[in-house]
């Protein structure tokens, strides 16, 4: 089943509490999502950049087998956003040290005509406004999941209500949702979002795993998965897109790509989407997920199945 992400390919500068920086490296929502869905298949990816992008991350892009980014418009003229962070000692929380949306306040990409039977749609964050654009090109959908950010909240909170109402599944994190919902309770929070209109809420919370809430012809069904317990983390720009990329990769692509919304279903997907973002804090951008094996995944997710395993 196809697979389509919009979202931003940009250019990242990042410091971590050891004192290692690393400047002008490949990032973007859009860029750590397809590197992590298209280890279960093909991805189509659509995103603007400008002249700017540098060859050698086009050929990154590239290298992916799964990547198709006949979606990616390197435009003449523009810049590529960019983005740097500092990250607390915790590596839970980081400061933005800098944002130039440069190619973001152009006009959105368009989805190229070969993608518009896209059944799999993910619309990683950005303004509500655009999303919901690039929602109305993909008539033939089968399952749209968004995810958002606290900035949209504050200043676009109409446009993302509408979002919200048309999409089957909203991924944010912790304090997003305590944002948007006033609640503090977590499973409060979410099951407020799915009186909002969607099928399915994912509330990300960091270091301390998911928990996720799903409406079905049941009721309303509750989970919740740790997160992966990495020995290793040098850098987590990126794990929540990679940690969807995981989930919707799954989704489209496993299991003959039907659309099954179990909630049992939805826990599998999330625990592919726990593994991929496990590698992805391993190293700097897309390195790690550049370089791990479907042996390396199938490794790594029977060993986290086998921590979940209760007898």
């Amino acid at each position: 089943m196809s697979l389509i992400v919009t979202g931003t390919i940009g250019i990242d500068t990042v410091e971590t509490p050891s004192g290692e920086t690393r400047e002008d490296i490949l990032g973007g929502s859009c860029a750590y999502f397809s590197a992590a869905a298209q280890h279960h298949g093909k991805v189509n990816m659509v995103a603007a950049v400008g002249d700017d992008f540098p060859q050698e991350y086009r050929d990154t892009l590239d290298g992916f087998a799964n990547i198709d980014r006949q979606g990616l418009e390197i435009r003449s003229g523009s810049k590529t956003f960019r983005w740097g962070g500092k990250y607390h000692d915790n590596m839970d929380h980081r400061d933005t040290t800098f944002t130039d949306l440069n190619v973001l306040e152009e006009a959105p990409p368009a989805v190229p005509d070969e993608y518009k039977d896209a059944q799999y749609v993910f619309l990683a964050n950005g303004h509500p406004a655009v999303q919901l654009g690039m929602l109305e090109q993909l008539p033939n959908r089968k399952l749209a999941v968004a995810d958002t950010m606290d900035l949209w909240i504050n200043i676009a909170l109409d446009d993302l209500k509408i979002l919200v109402s048309k999409v089957d599944g909203l991924v944010l994190n912790f304090d997003e949702a305590q944002l948007l919902t006033g609640h503090q309770n977590t499973v409060a929070a979410a099951k407020h979002i799915l009186d909002m209109g969607p099928s399915f809420v994912v509330v990300k919370k960091g270091e301390h795993g998911c928990l996720f809430v799903m409406r079905d012809n049941e009721g309303i069904g509750i989970g919740s998965l740790p997160a992966y317990p990495a020995e290793k983390v040098i850098d987590p720009t990126g794990a929540g897109d990679s940690f969807a990329g995981g989930m919707m990769g799954y989704l489209a692509h496993d299991h003959g790509g039907e659309p099954d919304f179990t909630l049992d279903r939805l826990k599998a997907a999330l625990a592919h989407g726990t593994v991929m973002a496990s590698f992805t804090i391993e190293t700097f951008s897309l390195e790690r997920l550049a370089s791990i094996s479907t042996a390396d995944l199938a490794e790594r997710f029977d060993e986290f199945a086998r921590m979940l395993r209760v007898h």
